[in-house]
Formats: C-alpha cells, sequence, structure tokens
C-alpha cells in the first residue's frame, strides 16, 4: 500500500519529540478500567501473568507492551479503556519478568519473544469466547507483534483479523544505536534490577560484576540479552528478531504508525519499501508525536494512537 497521509498533530505546548514523548509517560493518569489477572504456565514451565479487561464481546484486542513496561501503562490503559468503550475485550499480557515479580528462569523476554505471544493468542482462543482477534502494539511490543505476523503467516490463527503498532524500532541494530544516552539509563536501571533478582536466583549464571549504567543498548544485549536468550552476539540477536525482514510476508491488514521525530528509531525504521510492496502493510508517518506519544489533548486525555488503533482496526479506515 502507498504511504497513507497523517492527520496527527501535537499541541504547540509539546514542541518536540523528547517533550512529546517524556510527558505523556510522566503525567498521563487513565482511570475505569479494572483488570482481571490470570496467571498462564508456560510449555517450559515458566509463567506470564494477563490482564483481562472484559465487556462481553465476541471480539478481543491483544495489547503488546514496550521495554520495560507493564500493562499497567498509561498507553495501555488508554487503549483499553477506548477498546472497551467500543465494546470490544481487550488482553494486555505482561511479559516474564514484566508483571511485578520475576519469573522462574533465567530467560526473561527479548523484543523477539513472537512464541510468547502466540501463546497468548491461543490461550484467548481456547476459551471459546472470540471469533475476532485484533492485534496492538507499541515500541518492542509492536516488533513482537509484527515479526509474529510476518515470520509464519500462514500459521498465525484465522481469527487474527487486523492489527495497529506505534512507535516500533522495526531495525533493532538502527534503533539501538540512535537512542540516546539519557533514555538507555533509564532501561539500564529497570534491567539492572531485574537482573540483581535474578543473580540471587541463579548465582552462579550470572556475573555483574562490571555492570554498567553508562554501557550502550549494544553493549549490554551482547552482554546479557543475547546469551540469556540463545543468541550468538547482540548483533546475532537484532539481526534474527528485528522485525521490518518479515513485513513483506505480513498476509492480514496491518498499520505501522512511526513519528518522524521519535527519538527512538532510526532511518532504517520507516519501511516505505515494504508498504509499497506488501498490500496487507500500511504505514504511517506522523511528523511528530514522539515515542509512544501522539499526544492531541493532555487535559481530556485525548491521544491520536488510540482513535487511530480503533478507526483502522473496527471501523477498516
Amino acid at each position: 500500500m502507498p504511504i497513507l497521509p497523517s492527520l496527527h498533530k501535537s499541541p504547540f505546548y509539546l514542541f518536540n519529540g523528547h517533550i512529546q514523548t517524556i510527558v505523556p509517560g510522566l503525567f498521563r493518569q487513565v482511570e475505569g478500567v479494572a483488570y482481571h489477572r490470570e496467571r498462564l504456565i508456560t510449555p517450559d514451565d515458566d509463567f506470564i501473568d494477563i490482564d483481562w479487561s472484559r465487556v462481553k464481546s465476541r471480539s478481543l484486542a491483544i495489547l503488546s507492551h514496550g521495554l520495560e513496561g507493564d500493562s499497567h501503562r498509561p498507553y495501555i490503559m488508554g487503549m483499553v479503556k477506548v477498546l472497551n468503550e467500543r465494546g470490544v475485550d481487550a488482553l494486555a499480557w505482561n511479559y516474564r519478568s514484566c508483571s511485578g515479580e520475576p519469573n522462574k528462569l533465567l530467560r526473561s523476554y527479548h523484543l523477539g519473544a513472537s512464541d510468547d505471544l502466540d501463546f497468548v493468542v491461543r490461550h484467548a482462543l481456547g476459551t471459546g469466547d472470540y471469533e475476532t482477534v485484533y492485534l496492538i502494539g507499541f515500541s518492542a511490543g509492536g516488533n513482537i507483534s509484527l515479526k509474529y505476523l510476518g515470520e509464519a503467516p500462514d500459521q498465525v490463527p484465522s481469527e487474527v483479523k487486523r492489527a495497529s503498532v506505534f512507535s516500533v524500532p522495526v531495525d533493532l541494530k538502527g534503533s539501538a544505536q540512535r537512542i540516546s544516552r539519557l533514555y538507555t539509563q533509564r532501561f539500564l536501571r529497570t534491567l539492572g534490577q531485574k537482573l540483581e533478582q535474578k543473580k540471587e536466583m541463579y548465582p552462579d549464571e550470572l556475573d555483574l560484576s562490571d555492570y554498567s549504567l553508562f554501557w550502550s543498548f549494544p553493549e549490554f544485549d551482547d552482554k546479557y540479552t543475547a546469551p540469556l536468550h540463545g543468541f550468538k552476539s547482540a548483533d546475532d540477536y537484532y539481526r534474527r528478531v528485528s522485525s521490518r525482514q518479515f513485513l513483506k510476508n505480513i498476509k492480514v491488514p496491518t498499520l505501522l504508525v512511526n513519528a518522524m521525530n521519535d527519538p527512538f528509531l532510526s532511518e532504517s525504521c520507516y519501511p516505505l519499501e515494504e508498504a509499497e510492496l506488501n498490500p496487507f502493510f500500511y504505514l504511517e508517518i506522523p511528523e511528530d508525536g514522539g515515542h509512544v506519544g501522539f499526544a492531541e489533548d493532555l487535559r481530556n486525555n485525548i491521544y491520536y494512537s488510540e482513535a487511530r488503533a480503533v478507526r483502522f482496526l473496527l471501523d477498516g479506515e
């Protein structure tokens, strides 16, 4: 599909990509969402916690959060609320180690964990309650969702009808090199805390003696993410799980919205050619919006990402 025009415009007081990223994350509050938590036991004897928000629908949206996020992040809860108001059930899943307690295994999650997403999707369908499933992903969750849809498209359940993802680093190496030290330190702080918990669980299998908040993401991924999840190196990890290579294979209508001023994304994270060649893959590039921002009216809790997802998924526009 050709590149879609965008109707998004950030308010004047959010005047650059950094502010558009930071302010919604720090100050947004979402009320009116009540979750019911369910713990799933995975085939490898670990667990994944999922949070349901049901309105007795036959349609379900499965939401995947960003790096070091969880189901209670404002961008997830805001989307859940809007979906419920439109009569759609929502399931927000927490990646391994992201639900408030460490998972059981030495491994946790990574940005290509599409096997876990598939497990969640099939669990939801196994309830027998749903005829239609939509996928929504933010940042890391967007990469997982796109990889899931494109790596084995003929194995995606037929109930998965459409997907909408936002602020996605479809080229992980490019994004890892682009993201600033300021943001990296924030993520490395919580990632380090989780590694310390794992060190207590597996004292002989983790070396944290030289851990540094001043590492780049490639350094962290080379030292921890890659070896803990079966990759040879950070480069091997980025190469194998970046979703851009799978976009050409996607067979359900899928919308990617990446803001041009997103401080996390490299030029390689705007897959123009793939959007032009695959009739199922739609790309929208607003001039602004930041990373998982897209605020349009902070006082009234109006966010373009929510309106856009609903319009694409439910109205087919």
